[in-house]
């Protein structure tokens, strides 16, 4: 961008908006104030009133999106933290989350192909729990469209960051283990920035169900593929 003014007004209005979203959230602990899409739907809503399109936005963008890596290691610190979960869990917490990743990808492709969509479709969907990396590479491998894995990952992530945590409230699921597991599984990191709102425990848990899920999801690609009949 060669207006750096802009640019930082750019970064300096998203992290607002952010941290104002976050202290309304906390404030009135609604599902539907969710943090990351109330903050999105503001940022798109000034752009357009500014006449700026997204072209010009896009700069700043990438400046804080290259903050994703550091952030992603920066989970390391509470799953430090909470170690003691991971030695007493291990073995249910591979389990939940394979489990979960394998289900989310078979009920995806099967209800997509029930709908009559096209095999690139179908497989473009498979990935839509995790994040856009794994998601991306495993739709390109099975000829599915990347951009449109992309898009279904977003859209998961939003829906499950909203109704995710109130869904698992109304059936009576409270433990932060389970409620972060479940989080990051089906809503990679949208679902853990919404578990670490909840707490450090669910934020922990959630960070790692993020990243096993990944590994599970493309471990699981070949066989749901075969299974589908997308072959």
């Amino acid at each position: 961008m060669d207006n750096p003014l802009l640019l930082a007004s750019f970064i300096a209005l998203t992290v607002a908006t952010y941290l104002a979203c976050r202290r309304l959230y906390l404030t009135v602990n609604h599902p539907l104030l969710n943090v990351v899409a109330l903050s999105a739907g503001i940022v798109i809503a000034v752009l357009v009133a500014c006449d700026q399109p997204y072209t010009v936005y896009a700069p700043a963008r990438n400046v804080m999106t290259a903050l994703l890596g550091p952030a992603t290691v920066g989970l390391a610190v509470p799953l430090y933290r909470h170690r003691a979960l991971l030695r007493s869990h291990g073995l249910a917490i591979l389990a939940s989350v394979g489990l979960g990743a394998f289900l989310a990808m078979l009920s995806a492709g099967l209800i997509a192909s029930m709908g009559g969509l096209p095999r690139e479709v179908v497989v473009s969907i498979l990935p839509k729990g995790v994040s856009i990396p794994f998601a991306v590479e495993i739709s390109r491998l099975y000829q599915g469209i990347p951009a449109l894995s992309a898009a279904f990952v977003v859209a998961t992530g939003t829906l499950g960051s909203l109704f995710g945590g109130w869904l698992l409230s109304r059936v009576g699921i409270g433990h932060p283990v389970a409620r972060g597991l479940a989080l990051g599984t089906v809503s990679h990191a949208q679902g853990t920035a919404t578990a670490l709102m909840e707490g450090e425990q669910q934020g922990a848990m959630a960070g790692l169900a993020m990243i096993l899920a990944g590994i599970f999801t493309a471990g699981f690609a070949p066989l749901v593929v075969r299974l589908l009949g997308l072959l």
